[in-house]
């Protein structure tokens, strides 16, 4: 039974922790009954500065007081801000501002297609994703998202997805044909189970997508601003895409999704191609550009390295005397902990009445996504935690 009664109101659409939080602050949440709990999940990714970092509530009020909301039809500043700084630490190009990353995604196919229309000729519209992808849950997304436990029950889905596997170079040029127009990646796949490719896959794949005449599209809704300790995940790797995907982070907290397209790419689109009423709302763009600024020169990312640096070292310490554990993966602070049996819910329930918040993409995998600001001290306690709760499952 649930102990609030929302579920009376509330679509049953996700599988909630029995917690009310009340308060935010830092990397500490707090329930309806005043317990703490250490968040080492973010809202799944997008507290990367924590929670109700004081400058951006300071930016937040600041612009309330100003105007919330006048639609695109008209400039403002805080939107052109972002845009810029988005684009100078980049590989340049042009943005389109939206709500999440699944609305990002669907405008990168959107304008992946009319590129290729226009460039490739009128058959081209095939674009192929990876086993253990995750795009979204809208119709277009869904279909993109290499998971058949995602698409149970809603058939038909929308043509023109081919699905490949990752990590696979050679199945992947096998996949390529005259009415394929984009490869669409994570470069590193969270729900999939934080699984990162192996050394030279990725430039790989923009090699083959430069010598087949198609467009790379990188979805970086998850691994973009600083998870990986660099500004965008591609950069770890030394290679560009045609087109990128940001959301959650992006926004500090506050609903913001952004696709961003090399300019001659961008071109393809023409006014009403593609719109979005409250994309780039001007609250959320005053956040996003403070997220700019920390991740750029408040040492955000200098902390994301040391900390992850620090949590690798100790959960390798962990697995030795731990037979439970299977590996550790990931990069930067988006870890990945997989365990030789399907007891990763369990894990995160019994983290959850000792104050630890996890997630688990899978009953085998258990991913940390803590705050970027996380200290040593925070890493030490859910280590603590951590590890006695393995200990007794």
């Amino acid at each position: 039974m649930n102990p609030f009664n929302e579920d009376k109101y509330l679509m049953n659409t996700y599988k909630r922790y029995p917690i009310k939080v009340v308060r935010a602050k830092g990397t500490r949440l707090w329930d309806q009954d005043g317990k703490e709990y250490l968040d080492f999940l973010s809202g799944i990714a997008v507290l990367n500065l924590g929670h109700c970092h004081p400058k951006i509530v300071e930016a937040v009020k600041d612009q309330a007081e100003r105007f919330f909301h006048v639609s695109n039809l008209f400039y403002v500043d805080p939107q052109l801000e972002l845009a810029k700084r988005i684009c100078e630490n980049s590989f340049g190009g042009k943005v389109f501002f939206c709500n999440s990353g699944a609305e990002a995604n669907e405008a990168a196919i959107k304008l992946a297609r009319k590129w290729a229309k226009q460039n490739r000729g009128p058959h081209s519209y095939k674009i192929i994703t990876f086993y253990g992808s995750f795009h979204g849950r809208t119709l277009a997304t869904l279909t993109a998202t290499a998971q058949q436990k995602f698409h149970q029950g809603f058939d038909p889905l929308m043509p023109g997805f081919v699905y490949c596997p990752y990590d696979d170079p050679e199945a992947l040029l096998k996949a390529i044909d005259d009415e394929t127009c984009a490869v669409m990646l994570e470069v590193i796949q969270g729900e999939g189970g934080v699984i990162v490719p192996s050394d030279g896959f990725l430039k790989e794949v923009r090699r083959i997508c430069d010598e087949k005449g198609i467009l790379l599209v990188l979805d970086e809704v998850q691994t973009g601003m600083g998870r990986t300790g660099k500004l965008f995940g591609y950069q770890n790797w030394g290679f560009e895409p045609d087109i990128m995907t940001l959301a959650k982070a992006l926004g500090g907290g506050l609903p913001l999704g952004a696709m961003v397209a090399k300019e001659k790419i961008a071109s393809a689109f023409s006014p009403g191609d593609h719109a979005s009423t409250f994309g780039g709302n001007p609250l959320s763009c005053r956040a996003g550009c403070v997220v700019f600024q920390e991740l750029l020169e408040g040492g955000i990312l200098e902390n994301c390295k040391r900390q992850s640096d620090y949590l690798f070292e100790h959960l390798k310490e962990i697995a030795q005397r731990n037979s439970k554990i299977k590996e550790i993966r990931g990069k930067g602070l988006m870890i990945g902990i997989e365990l030789e049996g399907p007891w990763a819910e369990k894990v995160v329930y019994e983290c959850l009445g000792k104050g630890l918040i996890l997630n688990a993409p899978n009953q085998r995998v258990l991913r940390l996504l803590p705050p970027l600001i996380v200290s040593q001290s925070d890493c030490d306690l859910f280590l603590e935690i951590f590890e006695g709760v393995l200990s007794r499952i």
